[in-house]
């Protein structure tokens, strides 16, 4: 095969041309990936170089571009998230493409979201982390804190315990569960977020084609269940016995960690678990629930101001 220069030596205004090409040869066998390649590679003929211009005219610009990428979505190569490579077969040049770091990590973050699941949460939530919490109070420093712990140590089937987090409405709760899920996902252990108001409500409308009973199933058996907004639901006799005591009952037998948001302490969860729609009051199922709940869930108060306001 001739190369580069023999071809332009036939073209029409073949000087200009030549000039030109030269130029952009040795700009290109200056660049210094280039010159590393070609030092690492001395038995590559010059023949083999000049045949290669453009390969190594395209590897330069493709890598420069590279190092000069501040996103993924910005990338301008030919192939989104690829960085090129050079390389030698039988003394010729050859260009490889791989994902660059940027890429891998846009996909392990996509894998790791996909072991998030949830019901009726915010997309916000899902993209919480503990580097973007505000610590600007006591309570919730020890907040984070725990969260953190419960995170980074959880380990589900082998401990069931986890956390139960109330105080007033908008101090950020739920935030810090989001950041759980996420930090829980790098770990590769599994967590389902579900808002319990919207949730109860849809398992409700499920009762007379027994639909309800796949989703329970799903919730039953999360790795990690995040209960969010306890307590805001209209409680009923069904609702407190029939899901979330059957819910409760199944994960402390299998020692599955879940993890709770209420603006109810204790004391008055417990209370607004003994009365029903009917106007009843059944103190000891309520307490049967709160028992379950005690015994798994480390009350941790978290105050501060509204901050959806």
């Amino acid at each position: 095969m001739e190369s580069i220069q023999q071809a332009l030596k036939r073209m029409p205004n073949s000087k200009n041309i030549l000039h030109q090409f030269q130029r952009i040869k040795e700009e290109v066998l200056s660049d210094k990936a280039i010159l590393q390649f070609i030092q690492a590679h001395p038995t590559i003929p010059e023949a083999e170089l000049d045949r290669n211009i453009t390969r190594l005219f395209e590897f330069r610009n493709e890598r420069n571009n590279c190092l000069r990428c501040t996103s993924l979505e910005t990338c301008p190569n030919l192939m989104k998230g690829y960085k090129p490579q050079l390389f030698q077969e039988r003394n010729q040049i050859h260009i490889c493409y791989n994902k660059c770091e940027k890429k891998m990590a846009n996909e392990e973050r996509s894998r790791q979201q996909t072991l998030i699941k949830s019901l009726y949460v915010p997309k916000d939530i899902l993209s919480a982390s503990f580097e973007t919490l505000h610590q600007d109070n006591r309570s919730r420093i020890t907040a984070i804190a725990k969260a953190f712990e419960f995170a980074s140590t959880a380990n589900p089937g082998e401990s069931g315990k986890g956390l139960y987090f109330h105080g007033q409405f908008g101090v950020g709760k739920t935030y810090i569960m989001g950041a759980v899920a996420n930090l829980l996902a790098e770990r590769n252990i599994a967590s389902m977020l579900v808002y319990t108001p919207d949730f109860f409500r849809e398992l409700k409308s499920g009762i007379h084609d027994g639909s309800y009973i796949e989703k329970l199933e799903i919730v039953k058996n999360a790795s990690v269940l995040i209960l969010d907004d306890l307590g805001a639901e209209t409680m009923s006799s069904w609702i407190r016995d029939d899901i979330l005591g059957v819910i409760l009952q199944h994960r402390m037998l299998e020692k599955l960690p879940t993890l709770y948001t209420s603006n109810y302490d204790f004391e008055l969860l417990e209370e607004h678990l003994a009365y029903s729609q009917k106007g009843g009051v059944e103190q000891l199922k309520s307490k049967r629930i709160m028992e379950r709940i005690r015994h798994f869930a480390e009350p941790v108060y978290i105050e501060g101001e509204n901050r959806r306001g």
